[in-house]
């Protein structure tokens, strides 16, 4: 396992702990992070230990290290090789303070012979997920009420996954400190693992502000743009809907059918179909479903689709040229062209036989690749079942695209980030999502999304904002709720999605991009800082002592309740001619300080050492309103 280290990053001036002369400077202390992600993109882990990276080394600066798989590609691609300015821990002599930080049961080894070998560290241990949690609820169990039920043991052994339980129980059981990524996580671990959680830590994000509100704004619609365009090659021949009135959205992550909650997605998606049909909206929404399975190329007919709209493009651009040369002649000789006359025949020709490549004998596919398994697919299979196979009438597009998105794809040719842009909602029903970052990452590019209160960001974005819906995150009850009633909770927030008008989506996305303060690892970090020093305090008792911790999180719900966009939806659908209306008031600033009232901030630890007093306080304090905005 190779040593990596993140160098020259800036501070964070007036965000993390000052260190006074009395108190015992960081550079005493180590701190190692060790995950099987380093450097190495398995799932949502890469992403918590990428993104914290630049706030933990503002803190420890060379003293923090990073240790992971090595993978050569992986080393070449990501990583700067360095030689370490000191031998690990020699030259801390008889004061070895060093705190090592080992995330999910991969790394669980490293915790665990280093308690058993009483090496004098530190120990936090962090699981994103349990196993058993994530193998028991893609068994279709009935897990959130059944918790207190399971026979631990035999579940594990009768999934074959016994001696990774242990590993991973063991670690939790050997750290000084264990946390979860969220208080839903905590409970499920408490049962699963038989260890409280001592710090809930929130995965967060390095949030990138823009200079102007309306920015973001301007990335949304360039990238729709670039959506519209693969759609248009997507559905040619069958393209008789209005592109200007349809909205995309996508679901992405491991392909976890009924964990990632595609399931529930998939019928909520039949029933929006015939509420939009029996409406007769002029809506029409294409899903895309970002899940890599095996695949073995790109289907002959998803390519064709991409080359014909080329050729239209082309065809109309030498089309075009000629007719402007033409007028452009004429109106210098100070004629009004004849515009029977100013297209020959040759130039009908060339349309004409452009129109003749666009004839389809076959309905646009449903996804884009050749599938391994096409029979036993889920998605595919219940696709059947649902009976949405791109036709004319059908108001829901389906999209699968078994693979991750990618600048070079010849397909659809951009990345993530950029996708996400131009999407209108996201759409994550998740039943097992310990966090779930793709809600995350639409909100903090200022996309609306679903996400369930089963997953970590749905319950803190609950805690956090008091009408959720309003700044668009539409949070699905698949905790107290059968799968009707939370299929059916969905199916409406999607159609109401669907009656607003351009105007009210605008709107919605200004407010859920000022969200993103919310989910930046320079407040959320607080939590990690918490857990390390909590370890130092029981791992070195005679050295660290800490004061408990005041409870945070308990900020009563704010008098004042935010408009939702939805308390003005049309009671039928809302249609173009009227669309971008001036009638509904809207004032940046007011909403602005309305938001300032409605989101509650999180609670950061001011934590010190005192190196005299050997002390370590947390006090937990509230942002003050203006640094969100």
């Amino acid at each position: 396992m190779p040593l990596s280290r993140s160098l020259s990053m800036t501070s964070l001036s007036g965000l993390l702990p000052a260190w006074e002369e009395d108190e015992l400077p960081v550079e005493d202390l180590l701190l190692f992070e060790v995950a099987w992600e380093v450097t190495n993109k398995v799932g949502g882990i890469y992403t918590v230990i990428q993104t914290k990276a630049k706030i933990t080394v503002d803190e420890w600066g060379e003293n923090y290290y990073m240790m992971g798989p090595y993978f050569e590609n992986n080393f070449k691609t990501q990583v700067e090789g360095c030689e370490p300015p000191n031998p690990l821990t020699d030259n801390l002599g008889d004061k070895p303070n060093v705190i090592g930080h080992f995330h999910e049961w991969q790394a669980g080894p490293g915790l665990i012979l280093s308690r058993s070998r009483k090496i004098p560290m530190a120990t936090v241990f962090t699981t994103h997920a349990t196993l058993l949690g994530r193998y028991l609820c893609a068994g279709n169990a009935d897990f959130y009420n059944n918790l207190d039920k399971f026979n631990i043991d035999k579940e594990a052994g009768e999934r074959q996954i016994y001696h990774r339980y242990c590993l991973e129980r063991a670690a939790v059981h050997c750290a000084h400190v264990f946390t979860t990524v969220s208080q839903i996580t905590a409970v499920e671990a408490n049962h699963m693992l038989h260890r409280k959680a001592d710090v809930v830590t929130p995965n967060g994000l390095n949030v990138k502000k823009f200079s102007a509100m309306h920015e973001f704004q301007n990335l949304h619609s360039t990238s729709k743009a670039r959506i519209q365009e693969f759609v248009r090659g997507h559905f040619y021949g069958h393209l008789d809907f209005n592109l200007e009135k349809t909205l995309f959205f996508f679901i992405a992550g491991r392909y976890e059918f009924s964990n990632k909650g595609a399931d529930i997605f998939l019928e909520s998606l039949s029933r929006l179909n015939y509420l939009l049909r029996v409406h007769r909206s002029d809506v029409t929404v294409v899903v895309f479903f970002i899940m890599p399975a095996q695949t073995n190329n790109f289907n002959v007919e998803s390519l064709k689709g991409q080359a014909v709209r080329k050729q239209l493009w082309d065809t109309a651009h030498t089309v075009k040229e000629k007719f402007g040369k033409k007028l452009y002649d004429a109106l210098l000789k100070g004629q009004i062209p004849d515009m029977n006359s100013i297209l020959d025949r040759d130039d009908f020709t060339i349309m004409k036989r452009a129109i003749y490549a666009t004839q389809r004998h076959s309905l646009p596919p449903v996804t884009t690749h050749n599938m391994l398994d096409d029979s036993k697919d889920p998605i595919l299979s219940n696709v059947r079942r649902i009976g949405l196979f791109n036709s004319r009438n059908d108001r829901i597009k389906i999209i699968f695209h078994p693979e991750f998105l990618s600048s070079t794809s010849p397909l659809l040719p951009m990345d993530y980030e950029d996708f996400v842009r131009g999407c209108n909602l996201g759409v994550f029903p998740s039943y097992y999502e310990p966090w779930g970052y793709t809600p995350g990452e639409c909100t903090v590019m200022g996309i609306p999304s679903v996400t369930t209160n089963l997953s970590g960001f749905g319950c803190f974005m609950e805690e956090h904002v008091s009408d959720p819906a309003a700044y668009g995150i539409y949070i699905v009850d698949r905790r107290f709720r059968s799968a009707e009633e939370s299929c059916n909770q969905l199916t409406q927030f999607m159609f109401s999605f669907c009656q607003q008008s351009r105007r009210q989506r605008i709107i919605q996305r200004n407010r859920t991009e000022r969200l993103s303060d919310l989910l930046d690892w320079r407040y959320l970090g607080r939590f990690y800082i918490h857990a390390r020093h909590l370890a130092l305090s029981r791992a070195f008792a005679d050295k660290f002592k800490m004061d408990p911790m005041t409870e945070g999180f308990r900020y009563p719900r704010p008098y004042s309740v935010p408009p939702s966009p939805s308390a003005s939806l049309h009671s039928t659908p809302h249609h173009s001619d009227v669309e971008d209306s001036d009638d509904e008031p809207y004032d940046e600033d007011e909403e602005a300080e309305r938001d300032r009232l409605n989101i509650k901030a999180p609670f950061v630890f001011n934590t010190c050492f005192l190196s005299n007093s050997v002390r370590l306080s947390s006090v937990v304090l509230q942002m003050p309103r203006s640094s969100l905005f």
